[in-house]
């Protein structure tokens, strides 16, 4: 199974799971973190690569996996991802790099599957 194709069946799973409890702090959380990336006086794309970078810092590897998929549904080009993946290796340093990698992992995984 392609390591997307999993990704996206674990989270919808375990989203479904989550929500299905009915907890409001946890559903409001979840529709802010949504309403989040929408556009406004910053584009959906830049927003995303913004949660892209952030997540590379942080080093979450689900959110790296989240953020470049959603950043390659936006049309972002691979040069963008390239000064993206720059900026958060200048931010976070060389701890970043396995992170980097994982999301190098799915971009080419994407390119291979999807083609834009």
């Amino acid at each position: 199974m392609s390591k997307i194709k999993e990704y996206n069946e674990f989270r919808e799973k375990m989203n479904k799971l989550i929500l299905d409890k009915g907890n409001l702090g946890i559903k409001r959380f979840f529709a802010l973190d949504t309403k989040c990336y929408e556009s406004g006086f910053l584009s959906s794309k830049v927003k995303e690569l913004l949660g892209l970078v952030a997540s590379l810092v942080l080093k979450c590897n689900e959110c790296v996996t989240y953020h470049t998929l959603q950043c390659y549904s936006l049309n972002v080009s691979e040069e963008e991802f390239y000064e993206a993946f720059n900026v958060a290796l200048v931010v976070g340093g060389s701890i970043v790099i396995p992170h980097l990698r994982k999301a190098v992992e799915i971009l080419e995984e994407c390119k291979e599957t999807q083609p834009i």
